[in-house]
């Protein structure tokens, strides 16, 4: 068998990879990289060469959900006894582009967090069917109980950094992130333990004034949990939380672009105000994606899903809308370019804590890539490391 059996050719209307639109374009992979992106014109199609070619689709490099709590009735807070698995989720990820992501665990009691933080990892250990679990989040316990959202409060703590070692130890090396609120006494402690386990520290859940954010981002905080969301609002005066991280780039600003969290006018706001790399989408996702009507719960707190909205005690708690959904809502309502908005859903959380090997359709990264309907912008197929994890059948081979 030739060596081009080896090597599998993608064709599409167009490209974005995301910091260029390239059109009639095409990406070679071989095994689990990439090895040529371009115009169709540069390639040679061989007979041996697998070819996977789509007519009215575009091509993203698949996308990665840094702040997600479940999918598919898997809870990462719960993760010993969820009723699905990981697996569940991940492969229901996979069916809508995702290809990395990072399961969040809320606020519990101490040794519930520590034991499923354990059973989490152990979790990520396996092979996932889908989207790849990258690494872990953990939002709080650290948190300030003003703006707890659907955490509990009688959950929420004062930051102690013993435990706060103990839960990056029992995540086995997998915890990338921790939010925190930075009004909280001993936070710069925090930041700093946070920073020398190779863990990002994010600001959110707060009401931090500037002096304090800016002392917290100075220590080395240089991210946002779901800006306006869990905040003070703006004030012509009074700065906080979110004004400060709208005007400081040192800091990458999670956005829910579900549509509901963050009225189209703050979206715009964000997407003037930072600059294109700082901005990172995220899903917020809850166990009850892809279930139907009913109640779950997001760690110990329960939630009520109806009609897409998914609710505790009135308030919203998580969403049910997917990236494949959400990005298209930085271009509606930020009225970001189509290469922008895929910037925020791929390369840049995956350059914010560290996966430097994806995120981008580019000679020697990783093959991950998402294949869409043009007018539907449905998913019709999904690669992770070379691998096809989900497949719409719309598409012509000629192996």
């Amino acid at each position: 068998m030739g060596r081009n059996r080896d090597r599998r050719l993608y064709i599409v209307d167009y490209l974005i990879t995301p910091d260029q639109r390239i059109d009639n374009g095409g990406v070679l992979c071989e095994g689990s990289r990439i090895l040529a992106v371009g115009g169709l014109s540069g390639f040679s199609i061989e007979d041996e060469l697998r070819v996977k070619r789509f007519s009215n689709a575009y091509m993203t490099p698949g996308f990665i959900d840094t702040h997600i709590h479940g999918a598919g009735g898997f809870d990462s807070s719960r993760a010993a006894s969820s009723p699905r698995t990981m697996a569940d989720m991940s492969r229901i990820l996979g069916q809508r582009g995702v290809t990395g992501f990072f399961p969040t665990v809320v606020a519990d009691a101490p040794e519930v967090m520590l034991r499923n933080l354990s059973d989490l990892a152990a979790a990520m250990r396996g092979e996932m069917p889908g989207a790849e679990a990258l690494a872990i989040h953990i939002e709080g316990p650290f948190l300030n109980p003003a703006k707890c959202g659907a955490q509990m409060v009688e959950c929420l703590r004062p930051v102690d950094v013993g435990f706060a070692s103990e839960l990056v130890a029992a995540g086995q090396g997998l915890v990338k992130s921790m939010t925190f609120a930075p009004e909280l006494k001993d936070s710069v402690k925090l930041i700093e333990l946070l920073r020398e386990a190779g863990v990002t520290p994010s600001m959110g859940h707060s009401i931090a004034d500037e002096r304090k954010t800016m002392r917290a981002i100075d220590a080395g905080a240089n991210h946002c949990t779901h800006l306006f969301n869990g905040m003070q609002p703006l004030h012509q005066r009074d700065m906080g939380l979110a004004s400060v991280v709208l005007t400081d780039n040192r800091v990458t600003a999670e956005l829910i672009i579900d549509g509901r969290h963050v009225h189209p006018r703050m979206v715009d706001l964000a997407c003037r105000c930072k600059r294109a790399d700082r901005i990172v989408g995220i899903s917020d996702g809850t166990m009850a994606f892809g279930m139907p009507n009913g109640t779950y719960h997001i760690g110990p707190s329960s939630i009520a899903v109806h009609g897409g909205y998914s609710q505790s005690n009135g308030k919203l708690a998580g969403t049910t809308t997917m990236l494949d959904a959400g990005w298209h809502s930085l271009m509606s309502s930020g009225h970001l370019s189509e290469t922008r908005s895929a910037l925020a859903v791929s390369k840049t959380p995956a350059e914010c804590f560290g996966f430097h090997d994806r995120g981008v359709l580019q000679p020697g990264k990783r093959a991950d890539l998402a294949v869409f309907e043009r007018e539907t912008n449905r998913v019709l197929m999904t690669v992770r490391r070379g691998e096809i994890i989900y497949e719409a059948g719309a598409e012509t081979e000629n192996e």
